[in-house]
């Protein structure tokens, strides 16, 4: 496996090893090796390293926000609000309105039993249970406020919160010199999509039953007995492939925009080797730099959009189970 600097791809690589300046390793190679405990049995490598720093750092943020929310009092500090907003937005304008509930289907949400803006919801979840109201005036005891802030969606909310985060943690860690990005890593992706799969395949089964959700991949046709014997087993192959084909785009979706992002920085950089000691060094170097930074700002935002990319994909496909075609 390449390791070198010369190789424009080593950012996004898996090593044993962290790559740190020169000085701050005994002989000089700029490789901190990782301790290996496990022998040959099991190799630990950097990106292990960080998705557990990854799971650290979650444990840390939201265990101290889940506190903070517990107490019942409104969340202040602009860092908790920060996470706090985050999580109500995927709840409330991702998660609830994709996946729906089992009644109603897409969209009818967070529109209450009497099919009007539920007022309530907002009023229980600052822990103003006694004052919720829904719609043109009809009142909503306290009790069946509390009741209304569960949404047949929500079961699914621990999983879209964990996969956006994990995402987003692994991408801004990236960023960080010396480190790496596990989400610029085929496999790390390939494994989340396969999680987003099982969920899909939980969900179907949860709606439709094992054999029902699999039965439900064929579309809806009014067919002639004869045509649908064989029509129907072809287009359940072609939505199989399909399922498995989108899941696998999610995947490579990922691992391309985070690795593109990391390779394109490591070009630019590149260019000031190139120059070498040439009289070129002294344009190349300054313009080479601002363009890392332009590059690192928009890595910043690609941080973001493809953790909400993925976890907003991840609802579709939910929603696409829960409420089959």
């Amino acid at each position: 496996m390449a390791s070198g600097h010369d190789d424009v791809f080593h950012h996004v690589r898996d090593f044993t090893f962290f790559e740190v300046p020169r000085f701050l390793t005994p002989d000089g190679s700029g490789h901190l090796h990782i301790p290996q405990p496990f022998g040959k049995l099991f190799t630990i490598t950097k990106f292990m390293v960080i998705e557990v720093l990854v799971l650290v750092l979650a444990v840390l943020i939201f265990r101290g926000l889940a506190r903070r929310v517990a107490s019942g009092e409104p969340v202040r500090g602009r860092f908790w609000n920060f996470f706090e907003a985050i999580l109500v937005f995927l709840r409330d304008e991702v998660v609830r309105p994709t996946i729906g509930d089992d009644h109603h289907g897409h969209g009818h949400d967070d529109h209450g039993a009497h099919g009007h803006g539920d007022h309530g919801h907002a009023a229980a979840d600052h822990g103003d249970s006694g004052h919720g109201h829904a719609g043109h005036g009809h009142a909503v005891p306290a009790t069946a406020a509390a009741v209304a802030v569960g949404h047949p969606a929500d079961k699914y909310l621990p999983y879209i919160w964990s996969v956006f985060f994990f995402v987003l943690f692994c991408n801004l860690l990236g960023a960080v010199p010396w480190l790496g990005s596990p989400t610029g890593n085929i496999w790390v992706t390939g494994v989340l999509a396969v999680f987003t799969l099982c969920m899909v395949i939980r969900a179907g089964t949860e709606t439709s039953g094992f054999v029902g959700f699999w039965l439900s991949l064929i579309p809806t046709m009014d067919l002639p007995p004869a045509l649908a014997i064989l029509l129907k087993p072809l287009m359940w192959v072609i939505e199989f492939i399909g399922l498995v084909i989108k899941h696998g785009v999610l995947a490579v979706r990922l691992f391309a925009n985070i690795m593109a992002g990391h390779t394109v920085i490591a070009v630019i950089l590149g260019f000031i080797a190139q120059a070498g000691a040439s009289q070129l060094v002294y344009l190349v170097a300054p313009a080479s730099i601002l363009g890392q930074v332009g590059i690192g700002l928009l890595e910043l935002f690609v941080a973001f959009l493809q953790s909400y990319v993925f976890a907003y994909l991840s609802t579709l496909f939910i929603a696409a189970a829960k409420h089959p075609h």
